[in-house]
């Protein structure tokens, strides 16, 4: 099973990939196997199949499934193999989160008769090996895109999610996670994250408008960054280049603001600087430190000339940076509140204090951003998280847990350690 279906997805279609993985499962012990898909905003899990089967072997229409108040809700929340009523008798039916690296991308439902450590560990295999297809197959195929979409998507919107690298990563130095609303009217906002070796590279954009022109303003903006930092230019040589390819390519009239980060996981020491936007806020001790202030420059596109101060910040391990735009603390309530910064800070301290993941913490924050405007935004809010764990890539207990996953290391680790089920 776990040999088989990633040798034969070489040449297979994405469509075929719940047939074939149902064909390899059942070869191991695995019944009724399919792949479900989270949609943009995290809301539903649909099914990557045009069909599923009943335990009669009966077929059935494909099904979509509610992310909260489910099962499997819970184990793509949480990042948990859970058991859950099984329709077939002397069955057992399980949910098991499918993961492309650390992106959370749905949930693999399967249907055994044994419920022991083995059986449970053939499910993360076959999961694991489902993730890396779908994240492999996923950017040459369309069937994908509609699949993870409950609505129409604008042309601006369209550019920036094939631009926008995953939404989470983590190993043992840092944990990252992004979120970005309004999914499919996207206009001016972009973000950006890397890793070279021990430095950490986050950036993120907010482009003047709110139409195809500004996500082709932030297009330019990411892409001229990533050429810059290839390059291995430092912050502010990677801002001046965002700079010279804006007033190219625009004449001064199109511009954004932006924060472009650097940090080195050797030290700790975050490197930034501020082309006319919000300043990265640090969250220390799970509670509001401060604002990281920093002289900006003026935003990048303008040619003005104003030269930003290069800060630095010296950080202690478990160290949160958030980098965000106006659309996330300008949001208002129904009464007219302001969510502000300290607003949230707020939410993200709460939440880790309910033990979630943190892109699950960003998903329901982005959530109740959207349901504080009734479903509506009014700007694009876009926030990007880090948080520092120390030097070491290796020491990735407290990168899993943080990143919603299940202690990685193969069986032994999972021997040795406790049950991410319990």
């Amino acid at each position: 099973m776990v040999a088989g279906l990633p040798a034969d997805s070489r040449l297979m279609p994405l469509e075929q990939l719940p047939a074939r993985t149902a064909e390899y499962a059942a070869a191991a012990g695995l019944a009724h196997v399919a792949v479900f898909l989270a949609d943009l905003q995290r809301h539903v899990l649909r099914n990557l199949g045009d069909a599923d089967w009943t335990c009669a072997g009966v077929r059935t229409h494909s099904a979509e499934l509610r992310i909260a108040g489910t099962v499997a809700g819970r184990a793509y929340q949480y990042g948990r193999l859970l058991p859950a009523a099984s329709p077939c008798p002397g069955g057992f039916r399980w949910w098991v989160p499918l993961l492309g690296g650390t992106e959370r991308l749905g949930v693999l439902r399967a249907t055994t008769y044994t419920d022991d450590a083995r059986t449970r560990e053939d499910l993360r295999m076959l999961a694991d090996a489902v993730g890396l297809i779908v994240v492999a197959k996923r950017d040459s195929s369309d069937a994908h895109a509609r699949r993870v979409r409950t609505d129409t998507m604008n042309v601006a919107a369209e550019m920036q999610w094939r631009l926008l690298p995953p939404r989470s990563y983590a190993d043992g130095r840092v944990v990252i996670a992004a979120a970005l609303e309004p999914a499919y009217r996207v206009g001016g906002d972009a973000l950006d994250y890397a890793l070279d070796g021990p430095l950490v590279h986050l950036s993120i954009f907010d482009a003047m408008g709110h139409d195809t022109a500004a996500g082709v303003t932030a297009g330019l903006a990411m892409a001229a960054g990533r050429n810059a930092r290839r390059r291995q230019a430092d912050p502010a040589g990677t801002a001046e280049e965002i700079e010279k390819a804006l007033v190219e390519q625009f004449g001064g009239v199109r511009y954004a603001t932006g924060v472009v980060a650097r940090l080195d996981t050797r030290t700790g020491v975050l490197e930034w600087v501020n082309r006319g936007h919000h300043p990265p806020v640090l969250i220390r001790g799970r509670r509001w430190v401060r604002e990281l202030a920093c002289a900006p420059g003026d935003p990048m596109g303008t040619g003005l000339g104003v030269a930003p101060e290069v800060c630095r910040a010296q950080l202690e391990p478990g160290d949160r940076i958030v980098l965000y735009t106006d659309g996330i603390t300008e949001t208002r309530s129904v009464t007219g509140d302001e969510l502000g910064p300290a607003g949230l800070v707020d939410f993200l301290i709460r939440s880790h204090a309910d033990r979630l993941s943190v892109p699950e913490t960003l998903c329901r924050f982005m959530h109740a951003v959207v349901d504080r405007h009734d479903g509506e935004l009014r700007d694009d809010a876009t926030v990007l998280f880090c948080e520092w764990l120390g030097s070491s890539a290796d020491r990735q207990d407290r990168a899993a847990a943080e990143a919603g996953m299940p202690v990685p290391g193969g069986t032994r680790a999972a021997r040795s350690l406790p049950s991410m089920d319990r």
